[in-house]
């Protein structure tokens, strides 16, 4: 083998030939929070249940796996497992689009929106069941503590750079 060689099937012994992954395995699972807009609570406790029934559906639509979905009236939490072939930006935007024309029908809230940004996280598998529990318990988790609080420690403590003026 050339020294040179970035290990080709032509330069790789035939006896190692079925040692090379057939295929592409991943684990992109995706902790997502997004708010309504102007953080109003918008998200009415008569069909939260309901607008995650359908985020879960577009999710499902999108090609992408809904492992969790919580929140409270002015934001959401989602647990979801993309695929190496999703675009992260083109997925929030059909999402969102999906889901805020479903909760602006007449029936819900017409004025609904969501804010135009959102946060997404990695998340490893071997945490999983933290952060499912962390969004089932959202409602005692506000209690305590604001939207704006939360989004900040998240930020934090990923390392992610934010500018303050643009969390409201």
């Amino acid at each position: 083998m050339p020294p040179e060689c970035v290990f080709c099937l032509a330069c790789i012994p035939e006896e190692w030939h079925h040692r090379v992954m057939p295929s592409t395995h991943t684990s992109l699972l995706f902790h997502l929070i997004f708010a309504t807009k102007d953080h109003l609570p918008m998200i009415a406790p008569a069909w939260q249940k309901d607008l995650y029934k359908y985020i879960a559906g577009t999710i499902r639509g999108l090609d992408g796996e809904p492992l969790r979905i919580g929140g409270v009236a002015d934001h959401v939490h989602i647990l979801v497992g993309l695929k190496a072939s999703h675009c992260l930006a083109d997925f929030m935007r059909e999402m969102k689009k999906a889901s805020s024309s479903w909760a602006a029908d007449p029936s819900r809230d017409a004025r609904f929106r969501w804010q135009e940004g959102y946060a997404a996280f990695s998340v490893s598998a071997s945490v999983r069941p933290t952060v499912e529990n962390y969004i089932d318990d959202q409602e005692e988790h506000h209690r305590v503590r604001t939207f704006r609080e939360e989004l900040i420690e998240f930020l934090q403590r990923s390392g992610v750079p934010y500018d303050e003026r643009y969390l409201d």
